[in-house]
């Protein structure tokens, strides 16, 4: 069964898909970076089906150009990654690009949801105009001709738990906007809030999940799938990787322990190809007085089991004027907890709300421990625009990731409705 992803990000929607068996004819993506990341996402899988993964190796572990590594891999799979901004004056042009990859075949689903800063609560928050007049607000609108050209069987729409809320300056909420564009495109939906630790995730994210499916019914629902109930502790995310401080690590490789935690396993994480390298396993530096706050936080959750208020900082300490609210800007990650706090694209500009557990590593989480709590792969390879490793760049794609077991889980759900029927 085959598909388009929209919006599609650095692709952890996509992996999940593909994962359970479905095949994508394009990926649509605006950012540069995350576009890179899935073309090298897409070198991946054709490597890995010839049995030829020797050049990925060789690329990860920073042997080989980018280039070089294109080079191996057919040109149509490598332009199926489409990295154009989806508006009315690119719209046609991306179905011709579209038709010209898929031919005649049926597309079966449509993935995909647009960017969520018009939506969530917090982008609402830090825009001076509320986000009203945006752009981004009626994203959906596209996504809907791209229903009504490919007429899908089923499509999943993803985004913030903001949606349930978020109204244009009229006072019409987007989320009813969209039902009725839906419904007028031929399809019925089902939504529900799906929180990503409930399906093998160890992480708190809450997302609102939309299952359309072209249909003349009066109504749909979709066979939502069970929970999956898991006793694992968010220590096994670091449960095989060496101990590193602040600006220690290495982007191409590090060496991971002999004792996983079996979670990494099953939930897809840890690769199964041995000579793989584990990239990104490297820790920003920090200042001297970040360290501080940082051993003051995790003493106070290993010993009293309580989270750091701002306001509890010493004078000397507190450099931000704003001293009564956002108390909790700095968080450990607590390894001893079934989930962590949920990863956010803000990882990019500092780690001081993901802090590692340990107090004798005394820093914030490297991008391959964020892309773990997400579940990606370890052999998931994050890139840049110039192919020069960037820390930055690969917290953005993270954060503003769906999670890869989540998404596995949904598709391997919605697999077997489209099968059965």
């Amino acid at each position: 069964m085959r598909y388009l992803d929209l919006f599609a990000g650095a692709g952890g929607l996509s992996e999940g898909f593909i994962k359970a068996g479905f095949e994508p004819v394009a990926h649509v993506e605006l950012s540069q970076s995350a576009c890179y990341t899935l073309k090298t996402r897409t070198a991946f899988h054709f490597l890995e089906e010839t049995n030829n993964i020797t050049p990925y190796i060789e690329y990860t572990s920073g042997n080989i150009s980018r280039n070089l590594l294109y080079t191996l891999i057919p040109q149509q799979k490598l332009d199926s990654v489409i990295c154009e901004e989806i508006s009315s004056k690119t719209i046609r042009g991306l179905f011709n690009k579209i038709d010209t990859l898929n031919g005649n075949t049926p597309i079966d689903l449509i993935v995909g949801g647009p960017p969520c800063q018009a939506y969530s609560l917090m982008g609402r928050s830090r825009d001076p105009n509320n986000m009203v007049g945006d752009k981004r607000n009626y994203l959906f609108s596209f996504y809907v001709r791209f229903l009504e050209k490919y007429q899908p069987r089923y499509f999943v729409f993803e985004n913030v738990l903001g949606l349930l809320s978020a109204k244009d300056e009229n006072g019409y909420r987007y989320l009813d906007m969209m039902t009725v564009a839906f419904n007028k495109a031929g399809y019925k939906i089902d939504l529900q809030v799906l929180n990503a630790h409930d399906f093998g995730v160890l992480q708190n994210r809450k997302r609102i999940i939309i299952i359309g499916k072209k249909t003349n019914d009066t109504d749909f629902h979709f066979q939502w799938p069970d929970n999956i109930y898991s006793n694992t502790l968010v220590k096994a995310v670091f449960s095989d990787l060496p101990a590193i401080h602040a600006g220690e690590g290495s982007v191409y490789n590090c060496h991971l322990g002999n004792t996983p935690d079996p979670w990494l396993f099953e939930s897809g994480v840890r690769s199964q190809i041995p000579e793989m390298p584990v990239t990104y396993y490297c820790s920003r530096t920090h200042k001297e007085q970040d360290l501080e706050i940082y051993r003051i936080a995790v003493n106070k959750w290993n010993n009293q089991h309580e989270r750091l208020k701002y306001s509890d900082l010493p004078e000397r300490l507190k450099t931000h004027r704003n001293k009564e609210s956002f108390l909790d800007r700095f968080k450990v990650v607590a390894e001893n907890e079934n989930a962590s706090q949920t990863v956010v694209a803000h990882i990019a500009k500092d780690g001081h709300y993901y802090i590692h557990p340990k107090l004798e590593q005394n820093r914030s989480l490297t991008p391959r421990e964020a892309a773990r709590l997400q579940t990606f792969p370890d052999d998931y390879y994050f890139e840049s625009v110039s192919g020069i490793p960037s820390r930055t760049d690969a917290y953005r794609q993270i954060g503003n990731a769906v999670p890869v077991r989540l998404a596995y889980v949904i598709a391997q759900q919605l697999w077997g409705v489209m099968k059965n029927e």
